[in-house]
């Protein structure tokens, strides 16, 4: 019987063996696994041909990087409030505004409202002709209403619990009625705008209930009350800068008498007053009367 040949084994050197057990401590030691080595130095295992060499990654430093565009609603949480000086007040016929416009602010203001018959629009037209006769040039109102607020300003937030407070003030105010039959010009105070108005005669007391209201919930939020002693009116007209003397030097008098002859006289400008309304930016909010 023929004893098959056995092959010796063949064992590493001591020395090979603790060679390798120092490269894989060093290796773990700088934080790579054993064949981990960053992109950049490791060893290419191809063939060595230029074919090989053209399938390696090549790293380019983090600066050199193409950077990533920030999305557009991103950069809007950055952006600079308006600069009023960069306005175009061409724009709005000339108006300047009496306050830095910033977004998340919103412009408010309380009034009562009045929807004109045929017979006021009328009216209007011929105060239209007597202006224009003597040569002044005015903007003429679209919608009429009797202010009851001075312009504010509310932050977003602030508007749910401001027209809450507004309702709870209002809840108790009764419905009232109004009559207009007196022609009369106003200046605001930055001087920058004069309008032309009918002022209210009958009924004054019964705004001034509804203004206390109105002026508690606009001390509750620290923002500015009516005036002091307020001159009820329907704006007709405005035009801008101070012009209050030429207007009532050339044709006030002659606006109160095409008022004034008008069929039905004062009749013409009543209004019932069932509902205030407050409008802040581009909302309007109603509340109506008891």
């Amino acid at each position: 019987m023929q004893i098959p040949s056995i092959t010796p084994f063949s064992y590493s050197s001591s020395s090979s063996s603790e060679e390798d057990e120092t490269d894989d401590s060093k290796r773990k030691s700088e934080g790579f696994q054993k064949d981990d080595s960053p992109p950049a130095c490791k060893k290419h295992r191809g063939s060595g041909t230029e074919d090989d060499h053209a399938h390696m990654v090549e790293l380019r430093p983090a600066q050199d990087r193409p950077r990533l565009p920030l999305p557009g609603s991103v950069l809007d949480m950055f952006r600079e409030p308006e600069d009023p000086s960069t306005e175009d007040s061409s724009l709005h016929s000339g108006r300047v505004r009496s306050f830095q416009h910033e977004r998340g602010n919103w412009a408010t203001y309380v009034y009562l409202p009045y929807s004109p018959d045929e017979g006021f629009l009328d009216l209007v037209r011929e105060m239209a002709q007597v202006v224009s006769a003597r040569g002044l040039c005015l903007t003429w109102a679209e919608e009429f209403h009797v202010s009851l607020s001075q312009t504010v300003v509310l932050r977003h937030h602030w508007i749910q619990p401001f027209m809450l407070s507004l309702r709870t003030g209002l809840a108790s105010c009764p419905r009232l009625v109004c009559v207009a039959e007196r022609m009369k010009v106003y200046c605001n105070q930055e001087k920058s705008r004069t309008f032309l108005g009918v002022e209210v005669t009958t009924g004054h007391a019964q705004l001034l209930e509804v203004v206390r209201a109105v002026d508690q919930t606009m001390a509750e939020f620290n923002l500015s009350t009516f005036y002091q002693n307020p001159s009820f009116h329907i704006s007709l007209a405005w035009c801008v800068g101070d012009c209050a003397d030429q207007l009532r030097s050339d044709c006030l008098q002659d606006l109160q008498t095409a008022l004034d002859s008008q069929e039905g006289g004062s009749f013409l400008l009543t209004l019932v007053c069932e509902e205030i309304r407050c409008k802040s930016g581009n909302k309007v909010f109603t509340f109506p009367l008891r």
